[in-house]
């Protein structure tokens, strides 16, 4: 009798997950409609990041355009890129240091490898 009684037991926990999972699933679907505007937008990116991979004359054709009616910005841009790469370069010390701190913000106490969470 142990094993029928197991049996429904496992059943019973396997009926209640089921309906868990469902109501998680609806809750979900009702939260994720505030982010469907940033998706949706997200995919327009996408779309264009890959219309331009297809189309990279268009990429160069704007550049050029824009090196010769305004190169006076174009070394501007350049000039602050190669500016803010070197100011990264130099805080990389710091950076390296403090990305231990990094790393766990947000997570919860760290397990020992091989540890389980029960």
């Amino acid at each position: 009798m142990a094993g029928a009684d197991c049996r429904n037991r496992l059943a019973a926990r396997r009926q209640a997950l089921l309906q868990r999972s469902g109501e998680l699933r609806e809750r979900l679907a009702l939260q994720g409609r505030a982010l469907q505007p940033a998706f949706g937008w997200a995919d327009h990116v996408r779309e264009g990041w890959r219309w331009l991979q297809a189309h990279p004359w268009v990429g160069l054709v704007a550049a050029a355009v824009l090196v010769w009616r305004r190169p006076r910005a174009v070394w501007r841009g350049a000039w602050l890129v190669w500016r803010g790469w070197r100011l990264w370069q130099r805080w990389a010390p710091l950076r390296e240091r403090l990305s231990p701190l990094w790393r766990g913000v947000g997570r919860g106490p760290r397990q020992p490898t091989g540890a389980r969470s029960s």
